[in-house]
């Protein structure tokens, strides 16, 4: 689609900074909140010292701190699943998506500055503020990856997508590097958690401006729905299915993506958790949990190694193809899920975040690219991102609920490792189908 005439189309590396600039300000929701200080605080203030196991208490329910946390996140992707294809049908008839991708922004911006408030006499407030800011975070990213074929020819696909896993990369060690001094600095480590909480609301919506002012508006569909806007984006689900349904390798890829992303995301999400509960330190001669200072350390050390790991699989992906450096990723995701069950110390914690770091950006950045690239040519984008974003959100909804089930049941959060390493497993016999019928498709070379 075209710009308005007097819509002043800016240059393509400005457009792609822009883009870029989104990852920049949202990816410290996602390191400070899911990935770092936010689950550290959230299992300090509701563990007590000697207790092989805690519960809290939400709404009357008693059940383990870590499932509620890992619940609390698979309800948030759950919600997003069934809320994006309604949304994304809207801002395809409509052209708005900077609409939508500005509410979302501003929903899980104002959820995290919310979370300032959060104490242990409120753990209902932190849980549900929590859902609210994970709503916002994906929700947002529905329509900003779907600017991604607008705004990028295929053959800068994968280039422009790892440039925006980089950028967030980069913004978010920055915010954490700034969360870190209030850590050390402040007596009162809980009030330092949640001035970090407030500072990732602030960060986000202020580097979000950026984006916004730039992203183009572009025109709506010029016919209208036959069906209302609510159940038309199910409609257009539909059609993007069968779609899909006639496109093997398409249709094999996301059976792929759909596996290994219930492993991928669900390590992201749950590595605090596990870092606090399951890894310790010697103090003097005595076992003890690792500090929240610790945990930042090391995720820090995931994301200055996703940096390189982005562009470096990006790279391969010329040399190789997507799909071979995807199988590739995959199989060092399961090496990973293997030595975490058996880690225990701070210092195989550290080495693990190495291997982890690796590859987690290179899968998400190249997964992206690669569903771009393999996308029929339609003004459509929106829906057909949609139906990507809600088969990850499935995937989170799948593999958070598993890791805390497991633990809930058997009380040992090590168990629910097994579970991820399957969800690999199958994402990569379902690759290995698709690189077999990428070959066979001449025409489909290109990946």
């Amino acid at each position: 689609m075209s710009p308005s005439p007097t819509e002043q189309q800016p240059s393509a590396k400005k457009l792609h900074r822009a883009w870029s600039m989104y990852d920049w300000a949202n990816s410290a929701y996602n390191l400070v909140i899911t990935s770092t200080i936010f689950p550290a605080y959230y299992i300090a203030i509701t563990t007590t010292e000697g207790k092989e196991q805690d519960y809290v208490s939400f709404f009357g329910w008693r059940v383990i701190n870590s499932s509620l946390l890992n619940y609390a996140l698979a309800l948030a992707y759950l919600i997003i699943a069934f809320l994006s294809p309604v949304l994304s049908s809207i801002a395809d008839y409509k052209g708005n998506k900077k609409k939508f991708m500005q509410l979302f922004c501003y929903l899980g911006s104002a959820a995290c500055c919310g979370l300032f408030f959060f104490e242990k006499n409120n753990i209902e407030l932190g849980i549900i503020l929590s859902i609210l800011a994970a709503v916002g975070y994906c929700g947002s990213l529905v329509f900003y990856n779907a600017y991604l074929p607008e705004i990028a020819a295929p053959e800068d696909q994968d280039r422009v997508s790892a440039q925006g896993f980089s950028y967030g990369y980069i913004g978010s060690v920055l915010l954490q590097i700034i969360c870190l001094v209030f850590v050390f600095t402040l007596s009162d480590g809980g009030l330092s958690a949640r001035i970090s909480f407030l500072l990732v609301g602030l960060w986000w919506v202020g580097f979000s401006q950026i984006t916004f002012r730039t992203l183009p508006v572009r025109k709506g569909a010029d016919k209208r729905p036959g069906r209302s806007l609510l159940s038309n984006g199910f409609h257009e689900l539909g059609k993007v299915w069968q779609q899909i349904k006639t496109m093997p390798l398409l249709k094999t890829f996301l059976a792929a993506f759909f596996f290994y992303s219930m492993g991928v995301q669900t390590v992201m999400l749950a590595a605090a958790e596990f870092g606090k509960k399951e890894i310790y330190k010697m103090e003097n001669g005595v076992k003890v949990p690792m500090a929240t200072s610790d945990l930042i350390v090391t995720i820090l050390l995931i994301q200055l190694v996703a940096i390189g790991g982005a562009m470096l699989m990006a790279r391969l992906s010329k040399m190789i193809g997507n799909i071979k450096v995807l199988m590739l990723t995959v199989l060092l995701w399961i090496a990973i899920c293997i030595i975490a069950y058996y880690t225990r110390t701070a210092m195989q914690f550290y080495l693990l975040a190495v291997l982890v770091g690796l590859v987690m950006g290179g899968i998400q950045s190249l997964s992206r690219s690669t569903y771009s690239k393999l996308m029929p040519e339609t003004q459509d984008t929106a829906s057909f991102f949609s139906f990507y974003d809600v088969t990850e959100k499935i995937a989170i909804v799948i593999g958070m609920f598993s890791f805390g089930f497991i633990e809930h049941i058997t009380g040992n959060m090590r168990n629910s490792i097994f579970a991820l390493t399957v969800f690999f497993v199958l994402g990569f016999i379902f690759l290995l189908r698709a690189g077999i019928t990428n070959k066979q498709s001449a025409a489909l070379k290109r990946i």
